[in-house]
């Protein structure tokens, strides 16, 4: 099936240039040059990456990730970022709010469209493998809800299995307290950012050495880290 893959950059001549090389792939490609146009766009046709860049006229690349990230059909939706700001400040921001990738121009358009490329087969890999979570030496089967680290089932509670569920899908990704509050936990207005501390050290001592994989990122939350 045609990977459908919408741009969203206010600079005309960048734009065009993107849409030509994207089609030159076979990807199926649509355009927006401002947040309000794409946001409509997605409503109609949700794509399976986007291309996003960070200053647009309405709004910020940012404030469109973040809305994204909020839906439901978010797991199904890559996003690269483009922008003219390599500060890791803004690196940072970004994979929290759920970038995939971060390109800061001026780029190279033949390496974006390797990661572009990367970027949708490792999608394509996770969609044909719904049921459980493979990294390293972890297994988490989602049908049953049970978790094994190199063979071995280790007993979690309901909270700590969807805990470690959300890191892991987001491996790499800096995830903050009240994200995961947000996703993991719900709104609810008794649970605190220290709920998520104290489910994060049980769950580090249930898992054992793989407990280490969940690093602590000073002042903002958490990062699950394996490099495949």
């Amino acid at each position: 099936m045609t990977k459908r893959v919408l741009v969203i950059e206010d600079e005309p001549d960048l734009r065009s240039t993107l849409q030509f090389n994207l089609k030159s792939e076979n990807y199926k490609v649509t355009t927006a040059s401002d947040g309000a146009s794409a946001l409509a766009e997605i409503s109609k046709n949700i794509p399976d990456l986007i291309l996003l860049d960070l200053m647009l006229p309405d709004m910020s690349g940012l404030e469109i990730c973040k809305k994204i990230r909020g839906e439901s059909f978010s797991d199904k939706v890559s996003i690269i970022m483009l922008t003219a700001k390599g500060e890791e400040v803004d690196r940072v921001v970004g994979f929290e709010l759920g970038a995939d990738d971060y390109v800061v121009k001026p780029f190279s358009v033949r390496e974006l469209m390797l990661r572009v490329s990367s970027i949708l087969k490792r999608s394509k890999e996770k969609a044909s493998n719904d049921e459980k979570i493979v990294i390293g030496d972890i297994e988490i089967n989602l049908a049953s809800h049970r978790v094994f680290i190199s063979g071995i089932e280790v007993e979690l509670t309901a909270k700590e299995f969807e805990l470690l569920k959300y890191l892991t899908e987001r491996n790499g990704r800096i995830q903050t307290r009240e994200l995961l509050l947000e996703h993991v936990w719900g709104y609810n207005n008794s649970v605190t950012t220290r709920t998520v501390d104290t489910h994060i050290k049980r769950l580090r001592s249930k898992i054992g050495e793989v407990g280490t994989r969940i690093e602590t990122v000073r002042g903002v939350g958490y990062r699950f880290n394996y490099v495949v």
